[in-house]
């Protein structure tokens, strides 16, 4: 590897540790010749699927507009970034262990809304009346009810989205 500050051709690794979730090793490395040290990063190189869009156009995975995406859902919304950073590999882990090559943007769609439904109700709302493309209140209130009755065990975990505003 070449050094950043000199160019010089060639660099020793003196330390590597694994990053904190494991995905990448940190390698510090010093250069010979004007003595700087530097950190590299070394991660597979996965390649994602393509997404085909609506209209059968094709593009290529983002991350960053599927973090985007979580990012609109939840804002203003009480969701430790940790928790967002998870659900994102989460998907990210999904589409790799596909193998497939090709993947419908709705079926990424669908996968945010899966993990939104376990981080925040009203996030997984926001994001599926723009999903879906709800035309009413009466579509809001289906969506909302439909939730209500998917996820009994979240008791006590967030507030109600209809009635009486008490925690359920």
């Amino acid at each position: 590897m070449h050094c950043p500050f000199c160019q010089h051709e060639d660099t020793r690794v003196i330390d590597s540790r694994l990053t904190e979730d494991g995905s990448s090793v940190r390698r510090r490395r010093e250069c010979p010749q004007c003595g700087e040290r530097f950190n590299t990063y070394e991660t597979a190189e996965l390649k994602l699927p393509t997404l085909i869009k609506s209209g059968e156009r094709r593009e290529p995975f983002d991350e960053r507009k599927l973090r985007i995406s979580f990012e609109r859902a939840l804002q203003k919304r009480p969701v430790p970034s940790h928790d967002v950073d998870s659900a994102v590999r989460e998907i990210v882990n999904d589409l790799r262990r596909s193998g497939e090559r090709e993947v419908p943007s709705r079926q990424i769609g669908e996968l945010v809304m899966r993990e939104l439904k376990k981080l925040d109700q009203v996030a997984y709302v926001r994001f599926a009346s723009v999903y879906r493309k709800f035309e009413d209140v009466q579509a809001f209130r289906e969506e909302i009810e439909k939730l209500e009755r998917d996820l009994p065990g979240l008791d006590g975990l967030q507030l109600s989205l209809l009635g009486d505003g008490k925690r359920k």
